[in-house]
């Protein structure tokens, strides 16, 4: 098993590996004047497994830093919700579809606490 973090973004905690892709709620209102493939760094870490290493944060990690891209936004797939009242002959449907965003992580980077840069 290689490095690991769990994350939290956008109201829930995602375990996340470099190089791979995932679908995150819309966590912000103004993405399009944002920008899609716009480098993002996130500092929510609640754990980081490197090799050997487990570091878990209380509630998150200060030294650690997931670097990522925003790629394009998506939507889940449809749900549908059905109300039937069966004595009144009444049917109410509703549709509902969450945006998501596409989110493909670069690196994860735990820094040392002891070594300070200038």
């Amino acid at each position: 098993m290689g490095k690991y973090a769990i994350i939290d973004i956008g109201g829930s905690q995602l375990k996340v590996e470099p190089g791979k892709f995932y679908d995150i709620r819309r966590f912000t209102s103004n993405l399009d004047t944002l920008g899609f493939n716009k480098q993002i760094s996130i500092n929510r870490i609640l754990l980081v497994h490197d090799e050997a290493v487990i570091k878990i944060g209380s509630p998150w990690l200060s030294n650690a830093v997931v670097k990522g891209r925003l790629l394009h936004s998506c939507s889940k797939k449809k749900l549908v919700i059905q109300k039937i009242s069966c004595k009144k002959k009444k049917q109410k449907i509703f549709v509902y579809r969450e945006s998501m965003v596409r989110l493909v992580i670069d690196s994860i980077s735990l820094s040392d606490p002891k070594t300070k840069t200038n």
